[in-house]
């Protein structure tokens, strides 16, 4: 399993490059977000994860099907939901937000490049995304609450911003 880069890692700092429409469906791509899914899986607390993050730096997120689960905001977790049970991730590629809503609001982040490392980002309340899925189909995606963020997040990441750096309030909190 491909590692995920924590922020010292240059690729983290690139601007990436859109993947071409006719790549999409080549083994090279599909390979990357077979890995990105799998790292993403490996982390209890993860909800999303940008190619940047396991060292690709290609224009590609993907955000964890289990926050659309409906037990995901309870204080256990998933871990004891059957994997069958769990959405499948959403792919994004060559993701572009076409509209950010005017109302923004401080939210607590968190980053699995950026461990353990928490703080609070101004964001907007809603996001609208359009961008080609692991089929080279485009779509366009609206979205409120953390998903909007998360939209946010990993577009950040494609252009090279980490959230600590226009996070304020930021903390180590370390596992328990």
């Amino acid at each position: 399993m491909k590692k995920i880069l924590q922020k010292e890692e240059g690729v983290l700092r690139q601007i990436v490059k859109d993947v071409s429409l006719s790549d999409i469906k080549t083994p090279k791509i599909q390979k990357i977000i077979k890995e990105m899914s799998s790292a993403l899986k490996s982390q209890d607390d993860g909800v999303a994860i940008a190619a940047p993050q396991i060292g690709y730096p290609f224009s590609i997120f993907i955000v964890s099907g289990k926050i659309f689960h409906k037990d995901f905001l309870k204080e256990e977790g998933l871990s004891k939901i059957p994997n069958k049970n769990i959405p499948n991730d959403l792919i994004f590629i060559n993701p572009k937000i076409s509209k950010l809503s005017k109302e923004k609001e401080w939210l607590p982040e968190g980053c699995l490049s950026v461990r353990w490392l928490y703080g609070k980002t101004f964001r907007s309340k809603k996001a609208t995304v359009t961008a080609y899925d692991e089929n080279g189909k485009k779509f366009t995606r609206g979205a409120s609450g953390l998903l909007a963020q998360i939209f946010q997040h990993e577009t950040d990441h494609l252009k090279g911003i980490l959230f600590i750096d226009h996070a304020k309030d930021v903390v180590e909190e370390l596992p328990k």
